[in-house]
């Protein structure tokens, strides 16, 4: 590292960006859980939930326009990039599978697809206390042990699809109201795959950086 390099200051602002987009995402999946527990005024929910998307996506566009104008970053570029999407994914599908419930006119939850949701939610949850960890690497063994918890969650939600799907196939249920589901229930459970994605990242940035 040069002299230059070693005097330059590094900004926060990465950092408070990675924890806005995680406090906004853990928001978000509790709204979701809550909307599934209490199956009533879906479309104030359903606005509530798209309104946290919308100011994530302004803390996520802010964070982008800052990559490519900051000189020092806290570590490399495309690292950063690649988390600040991850946790993006999250909520954007947390907030796809809310729109999919109020456009598709769903009446009644699946009793998995609220077990996903806490799932989920879970993994939020321990992805924001990652995400903070960040501010000081060195602490490896706290952000590595959420990570681990992280990507444990993402095996339970595998699970949890596979036992939704085959007792929505055996339910006789009418196909229009299989296919409403297949679909919520894939993007509840993809949000969990990009939660683990966020946990990857923030792994590799760990063990690059202790």
């Amino acid at each position: 590292m040069s002299i230059l390099t070693k005097l330059m200051p590094k900004t926060d602002a990465f950092f408070d960006a990675f924890e806005k987009q995680a406090a906004l995402t853990v928001e978000g999946a509790r709204l979701f859980k809550g909307m599934l527990d209490d199956f009533r005024e879906i479309p104030r929910k359903v606005k509530e939930i798209k309104d946290v998307e919308h100011r994530a996506d302004d803390v996520t566009h802010a964070a982008f326009e800052l990559l490519y104008t900051q000189f020092i970053t806290p570590f490399d570029r495309a690292v950063i990039h690649r988390l600040l999407s991850a946790i993006d994914d999250v909520l954007d599908l947390t907030d796809a599978a809310t729109e999919r419930i109020g456009l598709y006119d769903i009446q009644t939850v699946m009793p998995e697809a609220s077990e996903l949701a806490s799932v989920l939610l879970a993994q939020t949850r321990k992805m924001q206390e990652a995400v903070h960890g960040l501010r000081n690497v060195k602490d490896s063994k706290r952000i590595l042990d959420a990570c681990k918890e992280i990507n444990s969650l993402e095996n339970q939600a595998d699970s949890l699809l596979r036992r939704a799907l085959a007792d929505l196939f055996r339910s006789g249920t009418d196909t229009l109201t299989i296919i409403k589901w297949k679909e919520i229930l894939d993007l509840i459970e993809t949000a969990t795959d990009r939660a683990e994605d966020v946990a990857n990242v923030i792994e590799n940035v760990v063990l690059e950086n202790t």
